[in-house]
């Protein structure tokens, strides 16, 4: 396979995307792997690509803010933690909307919702026109690809397109799970979590 090499900007790779194919990009934390999320068939490529078993659902990357109502639920505790930290370095671990497609959510009782800070990112996931599903770009179990060298070195030939671009902080996102009267630290990152918690308590 050919992996070219493609701007944000450059429109051949929207329609990457929405051909199903993985794409590789740059976030303000790790380079990912997306794919647009309402198709099992996109899906399945990333999972193959990921090399890991199809039962643990990807974050959901949105545009902006505003979209998260539409694909999960959450209360005033959690409000206040996507206004203040998204868009930026948080996965939010929350219930999904019952709509969902199945390869989303893999029956879990929650999804992960992520806004990228890198304004590209919102912008390029509103020329798709749904949202993505994106995991850290790495081979299931090894460390995630910081930079587009070591993206390429990892994925040249395994998929069809990879953005170049920069990251800025090379630690993956804080991910907390946020349930009615609870929040709760799966994963630190540059985020610390007692600052999320007091913001979710409303200090």
């Amino acid at each position: 396979m050919e992996t070219k090499i493609y701007d944000f900007d450059d429109e051949r790779v929207i329609q990457e995307i929405k051909n199903n194919n993985v794409v590789a990009l740059p976030t303000e934390t790790v380079y990912g792997l997306g794919v647009i999320y309402d198709s099992l068939e996109a899906f399945e490529r990333l999972v193959k690509v990921k090399q890991r078993k199809p039962d643990k659902p990807f974050t959901l990357m949105l545009s902006c803010i505003e979209d998260i109502k539409n694909y999960a639920y959450f209360d005033e505790n959690t409000y206040r933690v996507i206004l203040k930290y998204m868009p930026g370095e948080i996965t939010l671990l929350l219930k999904p909307k019952e709509s969902l497609y199945p390869w989303v959510t893999l029956n879990s009782p929650y999804i992960g919702i992520r806004i990228a800070g890198l304004l590209k990112v919102g912008e390029l996931i509103k020329k798709v026109g749904q949202p993505m599903l994106v995991t850290s770009a790495n081979i299931s179990s090894f460390p995630a690809c910081v930079d587009f060298e070591q993206t390429y070195e990892t994925f040249a030939s395994y998929i069809p397109a990879i953005i170049k671009g920069e990251t800025t902080s090379s630690i993956p996102s804080t991910i907390v799970k946020c349930d009615e009267g609870t929040i709760t630290l799966i994963r630190q990152g540059r985020i610390p979590f007692e600052e999320i918690k007091k913001t979710w308590e409303g200090y």
